[in-house]
């Protein structure tokens, strides 16, 4: 009995080393495909100096009052993935004494997220029941 228990459970681990090493490589084989590397979205591609983009304004709070909570919570991390590509590429800049060519862009970032946390927490107090308003301010404040 211990034999026949020990041989299944053997079985059992050799088919799931199995099925995770194959799991690795198709990840593997994915990205390797892609060929895309995950830091490049840290740095903004360069345009042609014809070809610029133009850049917006910030979130008023007006408009941000009328999203749903699910939708400032993605337009808050695409504001930090933002954030976080210009203060990488200002720092790249900043160390080989080198120009930010749009330093204006980061202070519309930051109000706008700034701007969601003020709608966001306006809500948190406007909620009626006092577990869902904490639960609320605590993950505002997680933000």
């Amino acid at each position: 009995m211990f034999l026949s228990r020990f041989i299944g459970r053997t079985a059992l681990l050799a088919a799931a080393k199995s099925e995770s090493s194959a799991a690795a490589a198709a990840a593997a084989a994915s990205t390797a495909t892609s060929g895309s590397n995950p830091l490049e979205q840290f740095f903004e591609a360069d345009y042609p100096e014809e070809g610029k983009p133009v850049y917006g304004r910030s979130w008023k709070a007006s408009e941000l009052r009328l999203k749903s909570w699910d939708d400032l919570q993605k337009l808050w991390y695409v504001l930090l993935k933002e954030k976080n590509m210009l203060m990488t590429q200002r720092q790249m800049l900043h160390a080989e004494n080198l120009r930010f060519a749009n330093p204006e862009r980061i202070p519309k970032v930051r109000k706008s997220m700034c701007r969601i946390k003020q709608v966001l927490t306006e809500r948190a107090i406007e909620e009626p029941d006092p577990r869902r308003s904490a639960e609320m301010k605590r993950m505002i404040n997680a933000l």
